[in-house]
């Protein structure tokens, strides 16, 4: 029986990109919030929106979850955070 080797590093080559330009200014701005959905996240992200309000005056606050952290963010919920101006992904462990 021959033996078939799975490359672990994933089925797509890195691309680079440049980093997103820096707000100036939190003021005013959508940011969303995304929880990956490991333990303690919406704890966190509970937190982070109050100060978020409090101490940088943000527009609003969108809170999206993916359905698991270990496959990437669906379409639905990609859709629902492409239209802000900033994003915060909670990562744990």
């Amino acid at each position: 029986m021959p033996i078939t080797f799975i490359d672990p590093r994933g089925e797509r080559p890195a691309e680079n990109a440049p980093p997103a330009p820096r707000l100036t200014s939190l003021a005013g701005k959508n940011i969303a919030l995304l929880d990956i959905s490991k333990p303690g996240g919406s704890i966190f992200f509970d937190r982070l929106e109050h100060l978020l309000k409090e101490r940088y005056q943000v527009g609003s606050v969108l809170r999206a979850t993916k359905p698991t952290f270990a496959k990437p963010a669906p379409a639905g919920v990609l859709d629902q955070i492409r239209a802000v101006d900033a994003v915060v992904e909670g990562l744990a462990d």
